[in-house]
């Protein structure tokens, strides 16, 4: 059964902080299309990620089963991960400007409810962040005891509901105080606090805390 769970879920909603694409598109479309269209954009977000760690419980369920000591690889690596996201988020908060906060980055896209769909599926599935927490970060929380595939799957859907939870807040957060979300005080704030936090997850998780 999946362990840590709340340090899983602390984790993952760091991660689905982090600005990036996904950010920059959740904007547009609350900003420019409305919550609706948001909201189907974070659906389509969410099914990207069950694809990615669906895909990648399937592979390395049957690489932990086979060997246990691949445990330990994994997670130096899946800490890694975190320790570059977290040096990385530190880095851009320190040359943050004001041009780096606005939302022009997401100004074309699809319209109506099956294209924000299509858009948010795509973000998720052509982001290689998600690509690399799917296959190093989140196997170090399944154990090798038990149902490692179907840890891994649960994993992965409580993965994409964390950042359903944390885009319904951000968009409501977009619409209801568009000045202040875009800050570039808040934002790097914002960014700050979150790569500490997870540079501190990364040396944790490495060292099997």
């Amino acid at each position: 059964m999946p362990i840590h769970l709340p340090l899983f879920v602390i984790t993952t909603w760091l991660l689905a902080m982090l600005p990036g694409a996904g950010q920059a598109l959740m904007i547009r479309q609350t900003l420019e299309l409305g919550p609706r269209p948001a909201r189907a954009t974070i659906a389509g977000n969410a099914t990207g990620l069950l694809v990615w760690s669906t895909a990648a419980a399937v592979g390395l369920s049957a690489v932990l089963l086979a060997n246990p000591h691949a445990y330990l690889a994994v997670r130096l690596a899946g800490g890694a991960v975190l320790l570059v996201l977290g040096v990385n988020t530190l880095r851009a908060a320190a040359r943050q400007s004001a041009a780096d906060t606005a939302p022009s980055a997401a100004t074309a896209g699809p319209t109506g409810l099956r294209g924000a769909y299509g858009a948010g599926l795509g973000t998720a599935l052509g982001n290689p962040k998600a690509g690399v927490f799917a296959v190093s970060v989140l196997p170090q929380f399944v154990t090798t005891d038990g149902p490692v595939l179907l840890s891994s799957i649960a994993l992965g859907v409580l993965w994409a509901l964390v950042n359903v939870c944390w885009y319904l807040l951000f968009t409501w957060a977009v619409g209801r105080g568009r000045d202040l979300v875009t800050r570039p005080a808040v934002r790097r704030a914002l960014n700050i606090v979150t790569g500490v936090v997870l540079c501190g997850l990364g040396v944790a998780v490495a060292g099997g805390v």
